[in-house]
């Protein structure tokens, strides 16, 4: 992850902020409350608040109070930001396939896509991020 961060392919957004908007990308609307979404990147809730303010401020995405509950806070993916985060997308992947494409035979991806997709199904996780 350290690699990744350090040479990640974007001067716009961090990988950080990258995860964030991935995230809000897979959400119906492109939009989840805070707290949910503090349960997919790994980051301490007070760091996705800051990031979220941030993106913002940049207009990537929109923050709106949850009508259900006004202590809450709903964030949505702006066009702005789905644009920048298709694009960045592109050279990410890219990356990830120059530094893994060798390494790995199709078939060991393909096994390494099903074990993710089994940890991220199967072990969902208490709701707590990891600490930074």
């Amino acid at each position: 992850m350290r690699s990744l961060a350090a040479n990640f392919p974007s001067k716009e957004i961090s990988l950080n902020e990258y995860d964030v908007m991935f995230n809000l990308s897979r959400q119906p609307d492109r939009r989840i409350r805070l707290r949910e979404l503090n349960q997919h990147v790994l980051l301490t809730q007070p760091s996705v608040s800051r990031l979220v303010d941030r993106l913002v401020s940049r207009g990537y995405l929109h923050k709106h109070t949850d009508p259900t509950d006004g202590r809450g806070a709903i964030v949505e993916l702006t066009d702005a930001g789905l644009a920048l985060f298709r694009r960045v997308a592109v050279d990410h992947m890219g990356s990830i396939a120059a530094r893994i494409g060798e390494t790995l035979s199709e078939t060991e991806l393909e096994q390494l896509t099903a074990l993710c997709d089994k940890l991220r199904v199967d072990c969902p996780g208490d709701g707590s991020a990891p600490p930074e």
